[in-house]
């Protein structure tokens, strides 16, 4: 009960505070001669000059839309001694004939590697890829990705290691060596 009081005393308190505080800053003033002085003062002064605002150029959007070339930051060709298979070959060319797989319709860079599963009680490792939809999929080594018909050679614990046939840029085809790492979980 007493807190109840106390509780209502002070509501009270802080009602009554806020309905006369602002009342306090009203005050009469009958003699306001010094003000109208200051105000013709005022008027009286010739006006500044504004400058004009500066005018701006519309914006202008851009689409980029190189998100699926090749990074160009990243080499063409890794420069591994003793990789014949690199430098181009007329015997190396892409299947045409055979049937593009799902994950041949994204980039190598738009796919991340989440995980690998194993076999129950095997030795066959499949990886699990994730493409651009948030789609998971299962990889083993023979299968293809990204666009420039990578095949999928070898799958560890950290990665796959794949290898695309890509131009040489002389009309002729060349093979360079890929990886996709396993993404780190926090």
């Amino acid at each position: 009960m007493m807190i109840r009081n106390k509780i209502r005393q002070g509501v009270r308190l802080g009602l009554a505070l806020s309905v006369i505080l602002p009342l306090t800053g009203c005050i009469w003033v009958d003699d306001t001669q010094d003000l109208q002085r200051y105000t013709r003062e005022q008027q009286a002064r010739p006006s500044g000059r504004i400058e004009p605002l500066p005018t701006f150029k519309p914006y202008e959007s851009f689409v980029y839309e190189g998100s699926s070339l090749r990074d160009p930051f990243r080499p063409l060709v890794r420069n591994a001694p003793g990789r014949d298979d690199i430098a181009g070959d007329d015997a190396i060319k892409p299947n045409q004939d055979r049937p593009k797989e799902y994950l041949e319709e994204f980039s190598v860079d738009q796919l991340n590697m989440v995980g690998i599963i194993t076999e129950p009680g095997g030795s066959t490792l499949w990886a699990l890829i994730e493409d651009p939809n948030q789609e998971v999929h299962r990889v083993v080594a023979g299968n293809y990705l990204g666009n420039d018909h990578g095949e999928v050679t070898t799958i560890n614990e950290r990665g796959l290691e794949l290898v695309e046939i890509i131009s040489n840029g002389r009309g002729g085809w060349m093979k360079r060596p890929r990886s996709l790492t396993l993404e780190q979980q926090d």
